[in-house]
């Protein structure tokens, strides 16, 4: 029962921010400004994904150097990341799946962990295993609100984060569901703001969306 154990870590870091931030960082030198500019937006949770080969040096470098950031590491796809990923100062994880080597290297690390999830039956399974927080990967061609909706009877004690598709347009319908504490999103850090530096721009965009709140 892993997730289980996490529940409440798990669940309040989904509740601190209405949009987590997918991140990939292509140059280590905007990890920090770029975090700072997120958190001064009014978004705190950070998913840092493993897309990248500076992905844990970003980590390491947000979680030392910007005052009230939650940083988490994204794209989890192998056991040995997640110790390395706790070590690297990420106090949460997210996987685009799950497997039972991921189950496995959750246990042993103590990262809490947010697995990806596509159908009912990939639900059940992950809730065999002790989860009850859940990410709905990829969200939109999953069946989005419709799939959600459909989903919150039969499987009620489920808390997702939608991720794969989501923009600020369509924020607000995920986020209308019962069963749905946050979703996640890359549009908060546009590649062009990123090479260009815009840190106006990346707190304009995380103020906006700081604004959406789950129902």
């Amino acid at each position: 029962m892993i997730n289980a154990l996490y529940k409440d870590e798990v669940l309040d870091i989904m509740r601190t921010s209405p949009v987590i931030p997918v991140i990939a960082i292509d140059d280590i030198a905007h990890a920090v400004p770029l975090a700072k500019a997120l958190v001064a937006g009014g978004i705190r949770v950070l998913e840092v994904t493993l897309r990248t080969v500076h992905g844990l040096a970003a980590i390491r470098a947000m979680a030392e150097q910007v005052p009230g950031a939650i940083v988490g590491v994204g794209t989890l796809t192998h056991p040995d990341e997640f110790a390395a990923a706790r070590d690297a100062g990420a106090v949460f994880g997210v996987s685009p799946g799950l497997t039972p080597a991921l189950i496995a290297a959750a246990k042993s690390s103590g990262l809490p962990l947010l697995p990806g999830v596509m159908t009912p039956s990939e639900v059940m399974t992950a809730r065999e295993a002790g989860f009850r927080q859940l990410k709905l990967f990829p969200a939109v061609p999953a069946g989005g609100v419709g799939m959600l909706n459909a989903i919150a009877g039969p499987l009620a004690d489920i808390t997702f984060c939608p991720t794969g598709g989501i923009s600020i347009d369509t924020a607000a319908q995920f986020l209308a569901c019962k069963n749905v504490a946050c979703v996640g999103g890359s549009w908060l850090t546009p590649k062009a703001a990123l090479q260009a530096g815009d840190w106006a721009q990346i707190t304009a965009l995380a103020t906006a969306a700081s604004q959406l709140r789950a129902k």
